[in-house]
């Protein structure tokens, strides 16, 4: 966690109001440093929905293979969260904390253990001591309240350098519903079907199949649209929890992910799923510019996204940008490579709206010095048009800096 906060960092916060159902507390476990809260319980009432998307890397993590078995019963009364280590690469060590781990918490909140859901978030490659969760997760079962949710944000964070909360409300049926959020992440970002760390809580009454449908399908233009650096981490996890508490103020009990009924509701839900992956992209480590890459004109969508990742994640672009330079070849180079349809002679590239190349070479307008200037911006827009076909995507990154490498050499240290 970095003492000097990005940047890219939003102005505010948004002040995060209560959700019925759900409460929240945090504390200092030592799980890998000292004088800094390391653990986040929450409980949530009986009923509770939950869904959830993980990591497909094939190296997963101890609390996603949990939490994978666990989902199938649909049901949550409680999640807990540690930072310091991932419990990842920790073989049948990692197993046997993950099960102490939802024993005691099971035991301190009153449930089944297979209603507990786990996340862990660190280093790879080193025992957890879940023995410290013990009598931790006692008193945070004891003291948890209706609210602090960016308390609970900063317990999740590594090397984060601001904690990320987003809400909205909205109406369902006759009653106002919130939904609330928060998620941690700075490096290892290229989400496959989740986010780093991020978890979802709302008083809608949502069967968890429906739960799981709206998760499913938001993740893909947010969370599933941001790279830091092209590295998906082995602890992935997105977790939905619904209470249902609105229920008693007139909201209709929802079934399907296609009812109607939900359809203003669905845009807030995906509104914090994007506000959330918005600021992970303007954390990632040493980043000094928020870059939006939208490829237009691909044979389809799928291939535009393709095309977009390949930029957004090539070192040379992202260097280049870190150094202000709107080097339009490293762009062609990154079409090029991605393996998708591509003319070179329809190619069209503009940066911050100023068009720098256009049918395969050079614009005959090009200005470098009104490029450069524009290069000074923290947002960067770059536009890349194949005029192939209909398809477009859009995904957000950062710029790559010296100080990326600073903190990734000196992670374990």
């Amino acid at each position: 966690m970095s003492s000097a906060v990005s940047p890219l960092a939003p102005t505010s916060v948004p002040d995060m109001p209560t959700i019925a159902g759900v409460r929240l507390a945090t504390a200092e476990a030592g799980i890998r440093y000292k004088n800094r809260t390391d653990v986040l319980l929450a409980v949530m009432d009986k009923g509770t929905a939950v869904a959830g998307v993980f990591t497909k890397s094939k190296c997963p993590s101890a609390p996603v293979e949990w939490c994978r078995a666990k989902l199938k019963g649909g049901k949550a009364r409680a999640l807990v969260v540690n930072s310091g280590n991932a419990n990842a690469f920790t073989g049948k060590t990692g197993r046997s904390s993950t099960a102490l781990t939802a024993k005691i918490a099971a035991k301190a909140v009153g449930c089944s253990e297979g209603e507990i859901f786990l996340a862990s978030t660190g280093v790879i490659g080193e025992p957890l001591d879940a023995t410290k969760f013990d009598g931790v997760l006692g008193t945070l079962a004891e003291t948890a309240e209706a609210g602090d949710y960016l308390a609970a944000a900063k317990a999740i964070m590594t090397t984060d350098t601001f904690p990320k909360v987003a809400t909205a409300t909205v109406k369902l049926g006759k009653a106002k519903v919130t939904i609330n959020g928060m998620a941690k992440g700075a490096g290892m970002i290229a989400p496959d079907m989740a986010t780093m760390l991020s978890f979802i809580f709302t008083d809608a009454p949502i069967a968890p199949a429906a739960l799981q449908a709206l998760l499913k399908a938001g993740v893909e233009d947010t969370f599933n649209a941001v790279t830091i650096d092209g590295d998906t981490s082995t602890s992935d996890t997105l977790l939905a929890f619904a209470t249902g508490a609105a229920a008693e103020h007139g909201a209709p009990k929802i079934s399907r992910a296609s009812d109607p009924r939900l359809k203003a509701f669905v845009k807030a839900f995906n509104k914090v799923l994007a506000n959330l992956s918005e600021q992970v992209a303007r954390d990632g480590e040493g980043a000094r510019k928020l870059v939006e890459i939208t490829v237009e004109g691909a044979k389809t969508k799928a291939s535009a996204r393709k095309i977009a990742m390949s930029i957004a994640n090539s070192p040379l672009v992202k260097t280049a940008i870190a150094g202000e330079d709107a080097n339009w070849g490293r762009v062609v180079m990154a079409v090029g490579k991605a393996g998708e349809p591509a003319d070179r002679d329809k190619l069209s590239i503009s940066f911050n709206g100023i068009r720098v190349a256009k049918s395969g070479a050079r614009d005959p307008s090009y200005d470098e010095a009104q490029v450069s200037e524009a290069m000074k911006a923290p947002e960067i827009a770059i536009k890349v048009s194949l005029g192939l076909g209909k398809g477009r995507d859009r995904v957000l990154t950062c710029d790559l800096t010296k100080e990326y490498v600073a903190i990734n050499g000196d992670y374990r240290s």
